[in-house]
């Protein structure tokens, strides 16, 4: 029996009194408070479930086993824990006394069937136009930053438009855990790693990313920009590292670009701030923001390119799709969906595009007036 297996039948074990939620595909996600307080997101509603771990042995027995299988412990030095399944699903444990009422657990599941574009148009995701406009800036080497809140959809879309990558390229994926799976042949995943119980052996995003310029990417992946690493993604986006790809927490496209903003300065190296605002704007091409809404569901919402800094330094995006509520009763429930807004995109005379434009034969396009 492969180690992975040996792993996936002890977990069930150990997991037993959730099992069923691991198994049911309407669960996204499973919040363990309380030994006697689990709740799951179904269908991206919160429900409070009957279901009850023994007491607090019984969950700590089932928080180290799941540890295991990434090689972590559970240390009083390092309460805040990051795992994942033998089924690629992310586990974040919280140890007392951080949490009052004992240890917590949440597992983000691992979808079953992957999501790709022909997926996320049947949903209502995006529009075909939209669909087409992304594929052909990805293909052109556009540096893109997925935007949006928790749960909102971000790393599923990042999955998908990784999908539009050329084959023969070399891509690098960073992660904290990994969730990324993509489908073509050439790609190096890596994984960061927390301190041991003595403080040692960390190795964070940031030196993972600074050792995959030394790897000869024609891509790099970042699943999510989340501290001083930011910094060292603009300047290799700004030097010859183009069409590189992650997310952010931000509830809006100008957000984005303010928290990056943020995370850059806390690489600690000291940088006037009109300097650091030209670097983000020249090395952020396109700023894509989902949302998840009060029914659940998640969008695309916003698509914006990013332009030059204005005369007093301050950030300007060019909205080229937007999220238009529906009319009647559709659109007061919040339905409705992604519309170009008309304008054209900046870059649609750019050699790359213009080839791709005329091989595709696009018409009433982003790329170009109305037509």
């Amino acid at each position: 029996m492969a180690k992975t297996d040996i792993f996936s039948a002890t977990v069930e074990h150990f997991l037993g009194p959730i099992l069923p939620f691991m198994r049911d595909p309407a669960v996204a996600e499973i919040m363990v408070n309380a030994p006697d307080e689990i709740y799951v997101e179904r269908e991206g509603r919160l429900v409070r479930t009957d279901a009850r771990f023994e007491d607090d042995e019984a969950l700590m027995a089932a928080v180290n086993n799941v540890l295991q299988y990434t090689g972590k412990r559970v240390v009083a030095e390092h309460p805040l824990i990051d795992s994942r399944l033998p089924d690629g699903s992310r586990v974040h444990v919280i140890l007392a006394p951080l949490c009052r009422k004992g240890t917590v657990m949440t597992i983000r599941k691992f979808a079953k069937v992957m999501f790709n574009a022909d997926h996320l148009e049947e949903l209502g995701t995006w529009t075909p136009q939209a669909r087409e406009y992304l594929h052909v800036c990805v293909l052109a080497e556009k540096n893109i930053l997925v935007a949006g809140g928790t749960s909102s959809g971000k790393t599923c879309l990042l999955n998908v438009l990784s999908g539009f990558l050329p084959n023969h390229q070399r891509i690098v994926v960073i992660e904290d855990s990994a969730e990324l799976e993509l489908q073509q042949d050439h790609v190096l995943s890596l994984e960061s790693r927390p301190a041991d119980r003595w403080g040692r052996g960390e190795v964070g995003i940031r030196e993972l990313f600074r050792s995959s310029l030394r790897l000869r990417p024609d891509r790099i992946i970042i699943g999510e920009c989340r501290g001083g690493e930011a910094l060292d993604m603009i300047q290799a986006m700004t030097s010859g590292h183009a069409g590189s790809m992650s997310t952010l927490h931000a509830n809006m496209a100008i957000d984005a670009l303010n928290r990056l903003e943020t995370l850059a300065m806390m690489s600690k190296i000291e940088l006037p701030l009109h300097a650091l605002r030209s670097q983000i704007a020249s090395a952020i091409d396109l700023i894509v923001q989902m949302t998840r809404f009060t029914d659940g569901r998640r969008g695309l919402t916003q698509i914006s390119e990013v332009l030059p800094l204005d005369d007093q330094g301050h950030y300007q995006l060019a909205e080229l799709f937007t999220y238009r509520l529906a009319e009647g009763e559709a659109g007061k429930a919040g339905r409705g969906e992604l519309a170009w807004t008309g304008r054209k995109s900046t870059f649609g005379d750019e050699p790359k595009v213009r080839i791709l434009r005329d091989m595709w034969k696009l018409t009433k396009s982003v790329f170009q007036a109305d037509s």
